[in-house]
């Protein structure tokens, strides 16, 4: 439906004055498709976390012995986006601390997502942020990284307590800010006389701990947990765990459901991903005024998710990848670029930006990850007796390549 069309089935028709009629009276007195939307969200924890059973009881096993007053040992779950490590998490941490003050044990609990901006995006923010979790206040900025460490563990060793602290996303982390406060939050526990310190990493990244410092990899004495991706059938029991919830009687169809999981298996998976293609494809039924999501409304929601995606990814790529994105943008040819085109083009862009030129390896390393992210497509080729080489090509549309652009044009011109 056009978006005029679209407009005019919420009551907003060309003869209505706002001065005389409220725009959303038509709107509120429609039936709802959904009954609650919130049941979509990626960030919903449900009463019951299906199909990841195991992997909360090999969680819970470990750190069970907190609640004896013993440190648990470090933990690394590694998964794809939308394997449910974030949920179920944070699933068990709600049934400890629940278990720990019914038990009187003194665990605390602290959970951050590395991500989020002006939380963890550098290592002061980190402790401003775990100093705030204890209730000590510092300024945004200011003090020396080593009185923050001080603070810290002065104010958590005041009691005898296990504290078990959750790092979502360290691979962002660590990639930002480097691996040296994971060594000092590990080695302190030998300083510390009352409180121990346990680390939970969350990470979709499996090669992780391969660029961890020697030193820090003998130091943590992790237990590793892998989440696999969800296939169709998994996904349709959560889609249709969740749509009970979500959706008002007769609104929405097995088909839909069905629909929705196919294609969210098909892209490693992502539960996240098919949550929010159900979501968005009711969002738009509701807008066209519909009476029940519809196979359209999946399709035109698959295209809409695709395009914020990866613009999204696209945005909040670290400054360097995005210069190597736009040196593989800026090629002239029609079709592929190799990497040392791709090289020479980056290389102008820093000097002209004032950035770091990296080595040819970390460019190579920074290449593969815009390949996992599905942005390009690279492939190596033989060129004789003149060696290898690989070939990049981009693999975004022409629409995603014009806001693309839009992203990067301002940063590097």
């Amino acid at each position: 439906m056009e978006k005029q069309s679209i407009l005019y089935s919420y009551g907003f028709d060309k003869e209505t004055k706002t001065s005389k009629h409220n725009i959303f009276k038509n709107y509120l007195s429609r039936k709802s498709i959904f009954k609650n939307k919130e049941f979509l969200l990626s960030s919903f924890i449900p009463d019951e976390i299906l199909h990841r059973d195991k992997e909360i009881m090999e969680i819970s096993s470990i750190i069970a012995p907190s609640l004896r007053g013993y440190k648990p040992n470090n933990i690394f779950i590694y998964g794809g986006v939308g394997t449910g490590k974030t949920i179920c998490i944070k699933k068990v941490l709600e049934q400890l601390n629940e278990i720990s003050l019914q038990n009187k044990s003194n665990i605390k609990t602290i959970y951050i997502n590395c991500k989020m901006k002006r939380v963890a995006d550098t290592e002061y923010r980190l402790l401003a942020q775990l100093l705030n979790e204890v209730g000590v206040l510092v300024p945004d900025t200011g003090l020396p990284t080593d009185v923050l460490y001080k603070k810290f563990f002065n104010e958590i060793d005041k009691k005898k307590q296990i504290i078990l602290i959750v790092l979502d996303e360290i691979d962002a982390l660590i990639r930002k800010v480097g691996d040296e406060f994971l060594y000092n939050l590990i080695r302190i526990n030998s300083e510390l006389n009352n409180t121990k310190i346990s680390v939970i990493g969350i990470t979709n990244d499996l090669t992780f701990t391969n660029y961890l410092d020697a030193r820090i990899k003998s130091s943590l004495g992790e237990e590793e947990i892998i989440f696999h991706p969800y296939n169709a059938m998994q996904l349709r029991d959560i889609l249709k765990q969740r749509a009970k919830e979500a959706f008002n009687k007769n609104t929405i169809k097995i088909n839909i459901i069905n629909k929705c999981a196919a294609i969210a298996a098909q892209e490693h998976g992502d539960a996240r991903r098919a949550l929010d293609l159900l979501r968005v494809a009711g969002e738009i039924a509701e807008r066209e005024n519909s009476s029940e999501i519809l196979e359209k409304h999946v399709n035109i929601a698959e295209e809409k998710i695709e395009l914020d995606t990866i613009i999204e990814t696209i945005r909040s790529l670290p400054k360097q990848s995005q210069a190597i994105l736009y040196a593989i943008i800026n090629n002239k040819s029609e079709n592929k670029i190799s990497t040392k085109e791709v090289f020479s083009e980056y290389k102008k862009i820093c000097l002209k930006n004032n950035l770091r030129v990296l080595t040819q390896r970390r460019v190579s390393d920074l290449i593969n990850e815009l390949d996992i992210l599905g942005i390009i497509d690279t492939k190596v080729i033989s060129k004789g007796r003149y060696g290898r080489t690989r070939e990049i090509s981009l693999l975004i549309t022409n629409d995603i390549l014009d806001n693309a652009k839009k992203i990067l044009i301002p940063i590097f011109e």
